[in-house]
């Protein structure tokens, strides 16, 4: 990995030393547990029965056959981990945002005890999926906004771009994260969440400082648990490679002229909204 490109920044303090011991032989489930803050958030959990659960990471093997596999992190607060770069950019999400994993992990886990593992996850499984494997975060200013879901990437990304340095892009789909790692591409696209407006204000609130990330995951955490349009995939896309500053070429407004990627909205489509955005009929 090359840990100086863009997209590692967030996790590079964390990732780093743990993709050493990986490289060094050991397996990707004992290297996510031997990271300090890792060891000493097990121990916790398991010295109390706090609802504030952490996880530890586990063989695959220790997942049973019958038992399915969100079922059984929820259950037993271990997550079974194979030796590869998706789990272990899985394991790098649990720990860079532990609260926001559990509240997914929480809202699957109720899905599958109220109606058992189907043959398709249903609408709410479906866009939990989607946003743990492709999802991310973007805390930017409205006019980046209003240009995204209108799919107006030029003015988003090329002529808005003085305004990205104060927007933050988190990458939180550990499937994305893979990618990245092993075929960086120009249609690299991420499902952006769409932020509820509680979320918008609780973030305004919360100070530039070394604690953000802890406080936007727990904010992020709360806004999911409490997201009742989740089911309807409140998502827009965003091909990540033209995000400013990530690549060289996409300085160029012609960068985003590749409407195989860029692509506008669909004759009548609409852009997606929150329903509190949208005008009374």
């Amino acid at each position: 990995m090359d840990w100086a490109q863009p997209w590692w920044q967030d996790y590079r303090a964390l990732g780093q030393p743990i993709a050493r011991r990986i490289l060094s032989g050991e397996a990707v489930w004992q290297a996510l547990n031997a990271h300090p803050a890792q060891m000493e958030r097990t121990e916790r959990t398991a010295q109390t029965a706090h609802a504030d659960w952490s996880v530890s990471f586990v063989p695959q093997a220790d997942l049973p056959p019958e038992q399915a596999y969100e079922a059984h992190i929820f259950q037993t607060h271990r997550v079974p981990t194979r030796c590869g770069a998706h789990d272990f950019f899985n394991g790098l999400i649990w720990q860079h945002w532990p609260q926001t994993k559990r509240v997914l992990n929480a809202l699957q886990w109720a899905q599958i005890e109220k109606d058992g593992v189907q043959k398709t996850r249903g609408p709410l499984r479906d866009a939990l999926t989607l946003l743990d494997e492709n999802g991310a975060l973007l805390i930017a200013p409205q006019a980046i906004w209003d240009a995204l879901v209108t799919r107006d990437w030029v003015t988003a990304l090329h002529t808005h771009r003085s305004l990205w340095a104060s927007a933050r892009l988190y990458i939180v789909g550990h499937a994305l994260l893979e990618q990245l790692l092993l075929f960086p591409r120009k249609s690299l696209t991420a499902h952006l969440w769409l932020p509820t407006p509680a979320f918008q204000d609780t973030v305004s609130a919360i100070p530039h400082t070394a604690g953000m990330r802890t406080a936007l995951d727990a904010a992020w955490a709360q806004a999911l648990a409490s997201d009742g349009a989740l089911a309807h995939k409140p998502f827009t896309p965003l091909p990540v490679m033209g995000t400013p500053g990530w690549v060289a070429d996409n300085a160029d407004a012609a960068y985003y002229a590749d409407t195989a990627v860029f692509r506008p909205l669909r004759a009548g489509q609409m852009p997606p909204r929150r329903m509190r955005d949208l005008p009374a009929s």
